[in-house]
């Protein structure tokens, strides 16, 4: 059974859910998982990454991601050095911000992951030595915020995060291999529908922007996204109209106006396909669990 590194095992007793570990060298560590993501940064010597299936050269430069449930370690090590960057997306205090607009966030944290095997980590990101130098700053900066811990680092640290997985985003915008340049159309396609869920958006007008076939650029996209486009984008204007549900008391036909639906009817339907419940419903028990906490007796301790 494969090992899984826990989260309470690997970030700060607080909870806080960001942590850097620097391995230089890097020691045989053993094939794990984890109950987080990372990113990895290679910053120097020469190795191999396996997966438990497939296995991939790494050099100075390579950057790349793991999910939490992807099993992985490195073997044939050569003074490998690596910098790892443990997170977890969902408990982010200030989340991704606008990150999901940015194709090579797509590309470099979703694309890139789920493609691996079919390009070979052809499509990896390979840090230029001013883009590694810029890089390794962040991290440093990084590294101090959670280090030091002093008032306020909460949010300087999720600042310094954001802005090295912007940063790692631009430059895999920026790559040129044919593999990257096929994750970046998806990609591109997957950041038109963040920046214009509310907007009419038709698949014709997906796979034009692709430049793929339709049938390689459905394949492709529920590959890496885990549902076709319109479910995706479906889900997208759903999970955008949760937030307007819980924090303003508009009419349910104004919701689904605001978030991209042009029918207050369909929009209830597809609602509670993907939540179980009704929007008004949803903002009820929303607002019933929220006052129950409220009135929950406050400890003397």
């Amino acid at each position: 059974m494969i090992p899984v590194l826990r989260k309470k095992d690997w970030f700060h007793e607080d909870g806080f859910p960001i942590a850097v570990a620097r391995r230089d060298p890097q020691e045989p560590f053993g094939l794990h998982a984890h109950e987080f993501s990372e990113i990895v940064i290679v910053t120097g010597g020469k190795g191999r990454h396996v997966t438990g299936e497939d296995s991939y050269e790494l050099t100075t430069g390579d950057t790349f991601v793991i999910g939490g449930s992807r099993p992985h370690d490195y073997l044939n090590m050569k003074r490998l050095s690596l910098i790892n960057i443990l997170f977890d997306p969902g408990d982010l205090p200030m989340g991704l911000g606008d990150l999901p607009s940015l194709s090579g966030y797509h590309a470099l944290f979703t694309l890139e992951p789920a493609w691996r095997k079919r390009h070979q980590f052809s499509s990896r990101l390979r840090l230029a030595p001013a883009e590694l130098v810029d890089a390794n700053r962040l991290v440093d900066q990084l590294d101090d915020e959670l280090a030091q811990r002093g008032p306020g680092f909460g949010v300087m640290a999720t600042t310094v995060f954001l802005q090295l997985a912007t940063f790692l985003s631009r430059c895999y915008r920026r790559s040129r291999s044919p593999e990257s340049k096929t994750l970046l159309r998806v990609a591109e396609t997957n950041s038109h529908i963040e920046r214009n869920y509310a907007e009419p958006i038709s698949l014709p007008d997906l796979v034009e922007m692709s430049g793929m076939s339709r049938r390689n650029f459905l394949r492709a996209f529920e590959a890496a996204m885990g549902y076709p486009p319109i479910t995706y984008l479906i889900r997208l204007r759903i999970r955008h109209a949760k937030e307007i549900l819980r924090r303003e008391n508009r009419a349910i036909t104004e919701v689904a106006f605001a978030v991209g639906f042009n029918d207050s009817n369909y929009f209830s339907r597809q609602f509670k396909l993907v939540m179980g419940c009704t929007p008004t419903e949803y903002r009820n028990q929303y607002h019933t669990r929220v006052e129950a906490r409220m009135k929950l007796p406050q400890s003397n301790d």
